[in-house]
């Protein structure tokens, strides 16, 4: 028992770290740009992932929650490394001011655990069935085409945007400021319908499989806990990672930020209808690249910046996995 109960406290650091990197950059752009003060984006991102998850379902919760499927008995011990190798990884790359995927981390961790416990059998590799990602494969395509969709629609919305109002008037500005909080808001919301149903996934897994629930569907305090946790994180140390998105990648004004967060908004949404777990960090950080593109200015773009995000984001799975497998003798013996 004090291992599962571990293992569930586990879950919401994995959120709360979570919140350091992606719920982060729900508010990046809208604080960068200067149109909000931190503690009113604190407080939009607070509201709007709680919403996320208690109204848009848990498509993304059921995906996560069948990643592993290891012996009866061995639950406990598995999930409870992988996230320990996800935490540990998210705080490590937190400190560094690098935006890492805790999807990524999540899923290296899940299965480095299951492969060191149990073996290839205990990995659901999935795919793609019936439009829907399954298993590791489905969450893996979900993750390498979300940044890339992320990154094509800032682009594509920053050159068609700067034509439309290349003749306006500076009353613009002021309408552009305005709608950031709206597109920011609907970040917010997008990012908790897909980022808190992570660690609600692996919370209602590790219910199912001690006996203290008969399904997947989790009970609703712990879809609040989960996005709470993930606001927590946010407010605690999220802001190096706001730095990082805001201005090292590239200079942001409203029309950017705003292009930003609307196109990674779509992105994350119509992912978390599908239950694709999808990477705030990875979409956020590749649209705010693409509005480098789309203004022409690649040469302003911050390239190095950009090549340690990349260099990061292939390296999260192996390491998170690496460190779950070192934390398993841990977790055996609590359980």
């Amino acid at each position: 028992m004090t291992g599962f109960r571990l293992a569930i406290a586990m879950a919401f650091a994995f959120a709360v770290t979570n919140g350091f990197h992606d719920a982060s950059n729900a508010i990046a752009t809208l604080v960068a740009t200067r149109v909000a003060r931190p503690m009113q984006a604190i407080v939009l991102a607070a509201v709007c992932n709680l919403l996320g998850p208690l109204l848009l379902g848990a498509a993304v919760a059921d995906t996560i929650a069948t990643i592993v499927s290891v012996p009866a008995g061995q639950e406990v011990t598995v999930v409870g490394a992988g996230l320990t190798g996800a935490v540990v990884w998210n705080v490590i790359t937190w400190w560094r001011g690098i935006p890492s995927s805790s999807s990524h981390a999540l899923v290296g961790g899940l299965v480095g655990a299951a492969l060191a416990t149990a073996g290839m059998s205990a990995v659901n590799w999935g795919g793609i069935e019936h439009g829907r990602p399954v298993g590791v494969i489905g969450a893996l395509i979900a993750l390498a085409i979300s940044p890339v969709l992320g990154f094509a629609a800032a682009a594509v919305i920053t050159r068609l945007a700067r034509r439309a109002l290349r003749r306006a008037s500076v009353r613009v500005d002021a309408v552009i400021r305005n709608a950031q909080w709206v597109t920011s808001g609907w970040l917010a919301f997008s990012h908790g319908a897909n980022d808190a149903q992570k660690a609600v996934g692996i919370i209602a897994a590790l219910l199912l499989a001690t006996g203290h629930t008969t399904s997947l569907h989790a009970p609703p305090w712990v879809t609040l806990a989960c996005a709470l946790c993930l606001t927590l994180g946010t407010a605690m140390g999220g802001w190096s990672i706001v730095r990082t998105i805001g201005s090292r990648i590239v200079r942001l004004r409203p029309l950017d930020g705003l292009v930003s967060q609307a196109s990674s908004a779509g992105v994350i949404l119509a992912s978390s209808v599908v239950g694709a777990p999808v990477s705030t960090s990875q979409i956020v950080a590749s649209s705010v690249v693409g509005v480098g593109v789309g203004r022409r200015r690649t040469r302003h773009v911050n390239w190095r910046i950009v090549t340690s995000i990349g260099f990061t984001w292939l390296t999260t799975m192996p390491a998170a996995a690496a460190f779950a497998v070192v934390s398993l003798p841990v977790w055996r013996w609590l359980a």
